[in-house]
């Protein structure tokens, strides 16, 4: 592969795996994703580890679990003295600029020290399309706005500034201003996050009628008490299949924009993609009307929310390799330090992509982890909800505190189980129930399933439970304090 190559790393927000043409969706219109795909490497069982952004986010940046440093929250984020993917590459010798403004993943401090250059080189119209504040509405409440006045040309929301700016950096030419430095470029975009409002032509991209049925709520054993509290709020039985389907076509809008924004990021990128990585994903994925849900739910661990279309392509990285083998986000970052030649100085729990991509037999993972969910106690620390119609899960939050329970789902080729801790386990068959509609958990013909793979959680749990610091402290450090009664000590 090539010698330190460009990094050009690119992030949707809420963007399912089964929602890209390149992931198996018939119905996507994704081509720009798509040819990435294909003149790279897709990996069709990578999972996030949390399914909600900012601690997916800590977790991808840093390689570690949302649990090893209390990066569980919308609210405890990335600080100045936690390693970073952004920062090692710093540290290293890459020219660092991060596109576009993602406040909900840097705490203080940590964004200066970790990048060179920061925002966006035009203003903003707006930010999001503001949601709809009706709230005798179910529509307002599953976060559904429709079509906005504008059309390609039209007002510069937050995405369009990403790539505005991605446009002028490359056309001020990389390399001559750089004086052949490496860089790496950090495009944390917003679509197709919520509300769901898309302008023309995305709007009427894609036929309602034939968008694929959502998943029906659960079939068989025990379902997480959360759920049923969201269909109440969000009033989810007063909505309508064409209702559903409308909220469906406007998302797969909104992932088509989001796909013609990266084509213009590829196109910009230029000759430049002879030496530089691409690397494509999103933070987590949306529950899009499965089992009659929307959004996401920081205790949520179904497979809409979890898997992930992680993308990678670019020097020496296989045209058309698939990755079936179990990977996790945080695999992103050894593998970035791999090719980059970046020997962190921390301790991380990813595993380098490089070795499957080389050779698709060696293997990488036999379980992917997810966690989420809050002690009771923390609930109250962990954020509000924000305004209308966040404002419906911080009710239900606030009510039954306990359907947030701490909670890791377990994936193998074959197996989900998911643990939680006010709720019975959940085990899912991969294979024969793809959809997650049938718990057989407590059933005595997996009960040997079961104590496999709680056990294998358990062992995770414990050999990342923390990190120990690389460097040392001394010990009987000399302490300037006066000693009691006029002594000696510390004199």
């Amino acid at each position: 592969m090539t010698d330190r190559p460009n990094f050009l790393v690119i992030v949707a927000d809420q963007l399912r795996a089964d929602a890209v043409g390149a992931f198996g969706a018939a119905h996507a219109s994704t081509p720009n994703i798509d040819a990435l795909a294909a003149r790279g490497a897709r990996f069709t069982n990578a999972f996030v580890q949390h399914t909600v952004c900012s601690p997916s986010r800590a977790s991808f940046l840093t390689g570690w679990y949302p649990h090893v440093r209390g990066h569980r929250s919308l609210v405890h984020l990335l600080r100045p003295d936690d390693p970073n993917l952004l920062r090692q590459l710093k540290q290293h010798g890459y020219h660092v600029t991060h596109v576009g403004e993602r406040g909900d993943t840097w705490a203080p401090g940590a964004t200066e020290v970790s990048v060179d250059e920061y925002g966006w080189s035009v203003p903003l119209d707006r930010f999001l399309v503001p949601y709809r504040t009706d709230e005798d509405d179910p529509m307002a409440r599953a976060y559904y706005v429709g079509r906005v006045d504008e059309d390609a040309d039209g007002a510069v929301d937050f995405d369009e500034a990403c790539v505005r700016t991605v446009e002028a950096w490359f056309a001020d030419d990389p390399d001559e201003r750089l004086g052949g430095r490496p860089w790496a470029m950090y495009v944390p975009m917003i679509f197709p996050h919520c509300p769901f409002a898309v302008g023309e032509p995305w709007y009427s991209l894609h036929d309602r009628a034939s968008l694929p049925a959502r998943r029906p709520r659960l079939q068989s054993g025990h379902e997480p008490a959360f759920m049923q509290h969201l269909r109440d709020v969000h009033r989810a039985d007063e909505l309508t299949d064409d209702q559903w389907r409308e909220i469906a076509a406007v998302y797969h809008g909104m992932v088509s924009r989001f796909d013609w924004h990266v084509g213009r990021i590829l196109e910009a990128l230029g000759d430049a993609a002879d030496d530089t990585i691409v690397l494509l994903f999103s933070d987590h994925g949306e529950y899009l009307g499965d089992y009659d849900l929307i959004e996401k739910w920081p205790s949520g661990m179904h497979d809409c929310l979890a898997r992930d279309p992680l993308v990678i392509a670019g020097p020496g990285v296989p045209a058309g390799r698939v990755v079936g083998d179990m990977v996790e986000l945080i695999d992103i970052v050894p593998t970035v330090y791999e090719l980059a030649g970046v020997e962190p100085d921390y301790t991380h729990f990813g595993r380098s992509l490089l070795p499957v991509l080389d050779d698709p037999r060696h293997g990488h993972r036999e379980f992917a982890v997810t966690e989420g969910g809050f002690s009771v106690e923390e609930v109250a620390r962990a954020g509000d909800g924000g305004a209308f119609p966040y404002s419906l899960k911080q009710q239900v939050q606030r009510e039954f505190p306990e359907c947030l329970g701490r909670v890791v789902a377990i994936r193998s080729q074959d197996w989900t189980y998911v643990w939680r801790r006010h709720e019975p386990p959940e085990l899912y068959d991969r294979h024969a129930d793809p959809d997650e509609l049938h718990n057989l958990a407590g059933r005595s013909e997996h009960t040997g399933v079961e104590a496999t793979m709680r056990d294998e959680l358990l062992a995770w749990l414990v050999e990342t439970a923390d990190v120990m610091p690389w460097a040392h402290d001394p010990r009987f450090p000399r302490v300037d304090r006066p000693a009691p009664f006029g002594g000696i000590l510390g004199g």
